[in-house]
């Protein structure tokens, strides 16, 4: 494994979990191939438009739906896209910890700044596995974000099983996905050297002021100017002006936590005129219905964002 591997920068501020986009070729699985120009561009777009940084091959990004040569070329794209300009957090999630390990030794040689790591997504870990995995992903080296995704892996990253986990050298940050905003101030007491991450859009401006210090984000693949600016004003404490810039999106944010959220960005993405596309089986179109509210809560979000421009 090479050793030339770029100092980290933190995994703060807005990291936006990537959206991926696809082309349509019949020799590709499913007939969609990755588009990497497309994806590269978006990545500096995102970091152009005020985002700290990126996260390629997250849930988001569809990381299950890839072969193993995409989702190493997703990664190095997004790597040689945003060069020094931002972040770069790959995911790393694996079924167990050799897979697991295997992709975060990949993201090193590739110069990431940090990780994203859920548990085993093979079934329900136990304790110990859960602690055995994550040493080995931390064993590589870079700083490493764990992912609390209870409502999808059904491992609980509880207070106290992260107090433990901080324990291990690299382990510097969560993802807070459960959508308990009081777990922020919980982490806190119990794990202080832990940086909190908001993980989940439609509280994010809760977890903000609870203490949170960054936002690993979906809804910013859409707004990413706009919730640069929340971000800001949530984390300097004024706390009027991020309501009312807060309020009028926070319908569209709820998708970020909905079992479409992949879908739901994608088309919020081609509402405001960028390319969203579609998804890998075995994520199909939305229903009709979740369409309708799809636009109709974007409609209200782009609006409002107009109004707030005028």
């Amino acid at each position: 494994m090479s050793t030339d591997i770029r100092q980290p920068r933190g995994l703060g501020g807005v990291i936006v979990a990537t959206a991926l986009p696809y082309s349509e070729d019949p020799a590709a699985p499913a007939g969609l191939a990755v588009d990497y120009d497309r994806y590269a561009e978006h990545c500096r777009w995102l970091v152009d438009s005020g985002c700290h940084g990126v996260c390629p091959n997250g849930s988001l990004g569809e990381y299950a739906a890839l072969t193993d040569e995409e989702r190493r070329t997703v990664a190095r794209t997004a790597i040689e896209a945003v060069g020094d300009s931002g972040t770069v957090v790959v995911g790393v999630h694996g079924a167990g910890a050799h897979q697991a390990r295997h992709w975060a030794e990949a993201a090193a040689e590739d110069g990431a700044d940090g990780l994203l790591c859920l548990p085993p997504t093979m079934y329900r870990a136990n304790r110990g596995e859960v602690l055995a995995h994550f040493e080995a992903v931390a064993s590589v080296g870079l700083p490493v974000m764990v992912y609390n995704n209870p409502h999808d892996t059904k491992v609980d990253l509880t207070p106290d099983l992260l107090a433990e986990l901080a324990g291990i050298d690299n382990i510097v940050a969560v993802k807070e996905f459960s959508g308990d905003v009081r777990r922020v101030l919980e982490i806190r007491e119990r794990v202080p050297d832990l940086a909190v991450i908001a993980g989940a859009d439609d509280v994010v401006v809760e977890s903000l002021l609870m203490g949170a210090t960054g936002w690993f984000a979906g809804f910013p693949n859409v707004f990413p100017a706009e919730s640069a600016r929340l971000y800001e004003l949530a984390v300097g404490g004024r706390l009027a002006e991020a309501r009312a810039l807060y309020e009028p999106l926070v319908a569209a944010f709820r998708w970020d936590s909905r079992t479409e959220f992949v879908q739901a960005i994608k088309l919020g993405m081609e509402r405001v005129g960028r390319f969203g596309g579609p998804c890998r089986p075995p994520r199909g179109p939305l229903a009709p219905d979740q369409r309708v509210q799809v636009e109709a809560d974007m409609a209200r979000a782009i609006s409002a964002l107009a109004k707030r421009d005028a």
